[in-house]
């Protein structure tokens, strides 16, 4: 079964998804979810990708850890650590613990399949 994105109710993520054709001028992840790609909006600053609740992104599945991963934006660059997660991140299909993301970056945790987007 594919992973799916939920509502986190520490933000308001559900205002944040947005089909791909209206989306306004940042940076975004791109989710596969029930059947539908949503584009998730990464604010300055952290975002915390999970199962938990407590998680920014919420995807439910239980090949990814309660604290998966850590998305940390700045005007400069935008970096994803992994969170000690059990079954790790990749990009581009390598494990990393810290990596620089680029437009079109394909990230996974757990089955989840990511891929890291820059509107201009």
């Amino acid at each position: 079964m594919p992973p799916t994105l939920l509502p986190s109710p520490t933000d308001a993520t559900t205002e944040l998804l947005a089909p791909a054709a209206r989306l306004a001028p940042g940076r975004y992840l791109a989710v596969e979810a029930g059947g539908e790609q949503r584009m998730v909006f990464l604010a300055p600053g952290t975002t915390h990708i999970g199962r938990s609740w407590a998680a920014d992104i919420v995807l439910e599945d239980q090949a990814v850890s309660r604290r998966h991963a850590i998305v940390f934006v700045t005007d400069e660059s935008v970096r994803i650590l992994d969170d000690r997660s059990a079954n790790g991140t990749c990009v581009n299909g390598s494990p990393v613990t810290d990596a620089e993301l680029s437009d079109g970056d394909v990230v996974r945790v757990g089955r989840a399949v990511l891929i890291y987007r820059e509107i201009g």
